[in-house]
């Protein structure tokens, strides 16, 4: 199913927070220009499918026939039935923003602005899977979140293979490289859980500005090393 009549709101406090500026600055009101061009072209998306488990092996789980490598989503899923596969985008459309020429921070704030577009998106695809299907705690595993063995980003290829064309779709394509365009989107699968699931307690990774935890030596070693 595809969602793609989500609001999107500019909240201009949360956006000058994130750049550390100012808004009173004269900068940041020519920033807040180009904000609000961006906020004019957003159209978050979504896509996700009602999905079962058909299989398990050691380290995989098979989805409507299609077969997912990972020792963490093997252990995460094994009491799970159903699961909802899903991608969420902040929506082509954004990367038609016009830019100054040159301006690097007039970039990172149209950025900005796509990331607060897909955690709407992301947001709202949550509150209307809880409804539509009664489920009322998700917990969600995503492609190259975390270290690269927990669920390697190749695994991006399977995962938009149970849509078919997702750029028709929603606008969204998958680079050789297993990246996705545009770069605000995210993709995994939802499952029921009666606890939340952060990948970042598996990721040794330094210093990242996304780290929602800290590392877990004792996950780490409960999930990779005791079924390695």
């Amino acid at each position: 199913m595809i969602l793609s009549d989500i609001p999107f709101e500019l909240d201009t406090r949360a956006l000058f927070a994130r750049l550390r500026l100012d808004p009173e600055d004269d900068y940041s009101k020519e920033l807040l220009e180009v904000a609000r061009a961006a906020e004019k072209l957003a159209r978050p998306k979504a896509i996700y499918l009602e999905a079962f488990v058909e299989g398990r092996g050691e380290e995989t789980v098979t989805v409507n026939g299609v077969t997912f490598t990972s020792r963490v989503l093997r252990a995460n899923l094994s009491e799970v039935e159903r699961v909802f596969p899903y991608i969420a985008t902040c929506g082509p459309e954004m990367d038609r923003t016009p830019l100054p020429e040159g301006d690097v921070m007039a970039e990172f704030c149209r950025d900005t602005v796509k990331e607060m577009a897909l955690a709407v998106a992301r947001t709202h695809l949550i509150a209307h899977l809880k409804e539509r299907y009664g489920v009322p705690r998700l917990a969600a595993m995503n492609p190259g979140s975390g270290d690269k063995q927990v669920w390697r980003i190749e695994q991006q290829q399977p995962l938009f293979s149970l849509f078919g064309d997702v750029e028709a779709q929603i606008g969204v394509r998958l680079t050789p490289s297993c990246l996705m365009h545009p770069n605000k989107t995210i993709s995994g699968i939802f499952y029921a859980a009666e606890m939340d699931w952060i990948t970042c307690r598996l990721c040794h990774r330094e210093g990242c500005p996304g780290r929602r935890a800290p590392f877990d030596p004792e996950l780490w070693r409960e999930k990779m090393e005791a079924t390695a």
